[in-house]
């Protein structure tokens, strides 16, 4: 997490070998030029250091022979966690996390699934914890089998390295794909799932769902899961799979990394064409303004194509607006598209970012304002260019669009389930508070955010989306509907985003924070984390406010849900598959005693 100070531990900071003045563009530039040329290229034990080789101690004692391990470097996407010459391991099969599982609980260490590393929340490895007993286990190089199976609906059986692009890749050869994903696709399925990953989409009035389809997260497409879990009988960890079914598979659909599973089954659906129109059109005051009066609202557009996604450079007029339709014939305006990622304009470090960057780590952010409007103003003009503002082709290809290689920033997130009649309502509160208190730090001459905020639209984890009778709902899914207001049927994805070591931005995230828990209240709607954003915010920034992690968390998952289900029984499963806490952090301890 970030300094207390406000600084960036990626960076430099007073007292460090490099003061912050001495960091310039040319050296920002560089050293995300470098980082993005190796986000682009899949992790991979290249950079692994055998244990023979590796300078690191102690070696892991009795390590089980036959499995990879050696010594790698672990950073999160924003570069806030990180952590120096942790010991990995690379599993060729999952029977080999059942080895190491025994033999981590038998020499007292802990093992921590990686995937991509695509999160911020600490819920792999803390900020500057102690990572002497922990075993990062990479299940990107061989845990990456895919089947696409034959039925009705058609499923994917797939291990939990495969990456989210692969998938998708796969799905469309066989005619298959997802009503919404996840805008980035260098992600692995196992963190996907662990976090209740999303997309953006809710169906329009006149619309059918297509069969096997969900209008919630990626996890309530599961239909089967396989952990490693302990035995108590036999005295050991297993493989045990789980279907949908099962009351104990709700706390796997999203485990936070308090589990790991190794295969999964997905329901998909048949594939669609989407187009996506690209406005730049849209005053920000009138598309998230209050409900009803003059101007087209983003509840407007919800409306009629129910997938959208804003994105908002704070102190500029105008959002980059995106709206998803079903088209099953391409548009005369449309332009085609064979491949995702069009927008390439998007995805790379300029050289005014890198200025900017270089600015912000002296302290100095009064470039803030002609920042933000020149971001903007590469949007309009990259759409132009790229002729990227109407396009149109199969699902993936218009849905996919943050590469490895895009500017890293620190996004808080929140999930605020509503009705969808409401929808309009959370979106104006926010921006007015959103606007109002960056009116307020800028007249004390601070601009604590730089980055966009980004506004989704989802449906409800629901039962009755999933292709089996008697689904368990994802315990810890944020999109878990609510028992007791059957009405709230819409989840509102709200991100504020901000570049690491920005100054005054944990004080701004706190009380962002603080309000709208203390907004989305009563019979209106109702709070959740998105995991794998920053929350909890206290004075040393994301998660620190440990008051809100062991109170107001947990409790969100406990209001009007069943006991048998609910955040405690959650808990009680963990514990129950896992006691010796072997797929546990510090941090986790605390969240899920």
């Amino acid at each position: 997490m970030s300094r207390p100070n406000g600084t960036d531990p990626a960076l430099p900071a007073a007292g460090d070998s490099a003061a912050p003045g001495a960091l310039s563009r040319r050296a920002i530039l560089g050293g995300f030029a470098g980082a993005a040329a190796i986000a682009a290229t899949q992790w991979t034990p290249a950079g692994l250091i055998p244990a023979a080789e590796a300078s690191a101690a102690p070696v892991p004692p009795n390590f089980p022979a036959g499995i990879t391990l050696g010594v790698q470097n672990y950073k999160n996407w924003s570069g806030e966690m990180r952590a120096d010459d942790v010991w990995t391991a690379v599993p060729a099969h999952p029977s080999d996390v059942v080895v190491l599982a025994n033999w981590a609980r038998a020499n007292g260490y802990r093992l921590r699934p990686r995937g991509m590393s695509h999160n911020w929340s600490p819920i792999l490895i803390p900020n500057g914890g102690d990572t002497s007993h922990t075993i990062l286990v990479d299940t990107t190089q061989h845990l990456t089998s895919l089947t696409v199976n034959a039925g009705s609906p058609t499923t994917v059986t797939v291990e939990t390295g495969c990456t989210v692009d692969r998938l998708l890749d796969k799905l469309e050869q066989a005619g298959r794909g997802l009503i919404a994903t996840t805008a980035p696709g260098a992600l692995s399925i196992g963190g996907v799932l662990a976090i209740g990953a999303h997309g953006s989409g809710i169906p329009t009035p006149s619309e059918t769902r297509p069969q096997g389809g969900t209008y919630g997260t990626l996890s309530n497409l599961v239909l089967s899961l396989t952990a490693v879990v302990w035995n108590q009988s036999a005295g050991a960890y297993e493989l045990k799979t789980f279907q949908r079914t099962d009351p104990e598979i709700g706390p796997f659909l999203v485990h936070l990394g308090r589990a790991f599973v190794t295969e999964v089954t997905l329901q998909t659906n048949a594939n669609q064409r989407l187009r996506c129109q690209n406005f730049y059109h849209d005053q920000i005051g009138t598309l998230l303004g209050p409900p009803g009066g003059s101007g087209k609202k983003l509840a407007d557009y919800i409306r009629d194509s129910g997938r959208v996604e804003v994105i908002w450079f704070p102190f500029t007029t105008v959002p980059w607006l995106k709206v998803w339709s079903v088209a099953p014939s391409k548009p005369w305006v449309s332009k085609q598209i064979n491949s995702p990622y069009p927008y390439t304009f998007a995805n790379f470090v300029t050289e005014d970012q890198a200025q900017f960057l270089a600015d912000i780590q002296t302290g100095n952010t009064g470039g803030t304002e002609v920042f933000t409007n020149a971001e903007m103003a590469v949007v309009g003009s990259g759409l132009i260019v790229t002729w990227t503002w109407d396009v149109w082709g199969w699902s993936k290809n218009t849905q996919l669009f943050v590469e490895p290689t895009t500017l890293r920033i620190h996004e808080g997130g929140w999930a605020v389930l509503t009705t969808r009649a409401n929808v309009q309502r959370v979106l104006n509160e926010f921006f007015v508070k959103y606007t109002s208190l960056l009116g307020a730090y800028k007249a004390n001459g601070q601009y604590p955010c730089n980055s966009p905020i980004e506004l989704r639209v989802t449906g409800i984890d629901r039962p009755d989306e999933v292709a089996v009778a008697g689904a368990v709902v994802p315990s810890l899914s944020a999109a878990r509907g609510r028992p007791d207001h059957p009405e709230w049927d819409t989840v509102v994805w709200l991100d504020v985003a901000t570049l690491p070591g920005t100054p005054a931005n944990h004080d701004f995230y706190q009380q962002m924070d603080s309000w709208i828990w203390s907004n989305y209240t009563g019979n209106y709607a109702t709070v959740r984390p998105e995991w794998s954003k920053g929350w909890a915010y206290g004075t040393g920034g994301a998660w620190t406010d440990t008051a809100a992690v062991t109170g107001r968390i947990p409790q969100s998952f406990r209001d009007g849900q069943p006991a048998a289900s609910n955040w405690d029984a959650a808990r009680a499963t963990y514990n129950k598959y896992d006691p010796a806490r072997v797929f546990s952090n510090a941090f986790l301890d605390v969240l899920l005693p």
